[in-house]
């Protein structure tokens, strides 16, 4: 079970800090307050001021124990073979992003199935990218090179995440 709970906090770990890095980026440069206020966001996400947008980046600890336990049967392929990276990457890409169950904006279905424009679609995927590609890098390196510091700096990030994503709920900023 050693060997799991290592697994699951570094693939939770480099999850929630690239989720969160890949967030603040997007919500940044995408802006997505202003996205998500207009159609078609506006019909099914919640506003950047939302409180579940807040806790969003906690909750990806969530996400991070599902990955685990996902990935852990096929860690194999992707951890101890050349290119391991790009072959989680693409397992990414193709089950998360491009072929989802539902339809997904930027997913096979999506296109099919929503009236989304094409453009709307696809915006996303200048977040999910390069978010899943940093995971697997980090995801592979660190168990090509496990040092103590990437152990104390995954605490530390992950740590400041949690705790900024509680201030933003119990704490949220009011609009003036």
């Amino acid at each position: 079970m050693k060997s799991f709970g290592v697994f699951f906090w570094r693939i939770t770990a480099a999850h929630v800090i690239t989720y969160f890095l890949a967030g603040v980026c997007a919500a940044h440069f995408l802006n997505y307050k202003e996205l998500f206020e207009t159609a078609p966001y506006s019909g099914f996400m919640k506003p950047m001021n939302s409180l579940a947008v807040s806790a969003g980046p906690a909750l990806q600890v969530i996400r991070g124990f599902i990955f685990s336990i996902s990935l852990w049967w096929f860690r194999d392929v992707f951890l101890n073979t050349k290119y391991g990276w790009l072959k989680l990457w693409g397992l990414l890409l193709g089950l998360s992003v491009l072929s989802t169950t539902a339809a997904a904006t930027g997913s096979v279905e999506g296109f099919i199935y929503t009236s989304i424009p094409f453009q709307k679609q696809v915006i996303g995927y200048l977040e999910i990218f390069p978010q899943t590609l940093l995971f697997s890098l980090i995801v592979f390196y660190w168990y090509q090179k496990p040092r103590k510091a990437w152990n104390v700096l995954s605490v530390i990030l992950v740590s400041c995440i949690l705790l900024l994503s509680t201030l933003a709920v119990i704490l949220p900023v009011r609009s003036a």
